[in-house]
């Protein structure tokens, strides 16, 4: 049997995603998804010391994504005065 190597590694037949491979997906750090745990912005489940994502929480987390909730402004750079 040979396994597609362009298949996403979110997909699958259950519920639950590995947290690691979602954030792969979406081009996320670990680091940015502790973040996102701790501060309440999305929820994950612990499996015997692995996290895990549903499909209803990704649904969820986009959902309000798209919404604007987690919107702010970019900075734009200020030209420096020429002396």
């Amino acid at each position: 049997m040979q396994i597609n190597a362009q298949k996403s590694k979110v997909t699958g037949a259950g519920n639950l995603t590995s947290f690691d491979a979602y954030l792969d997906s979406i081009n996320k750090t670990r680091c940015t998804g502790w973040r996102w745990r701790t501060q309440g912005i999305i929820q994950t489940v612990n499996v015997f010391g692995k996290l895990y994502i549903t499909r209803e929480e990704i649904a969820r987390f986009e959902a309000r994504a798209i919404a604007g909730e987690f919107h702010k402004d970019a900075p734009v750079p200020t030209r420096k005065a020429i002396a």
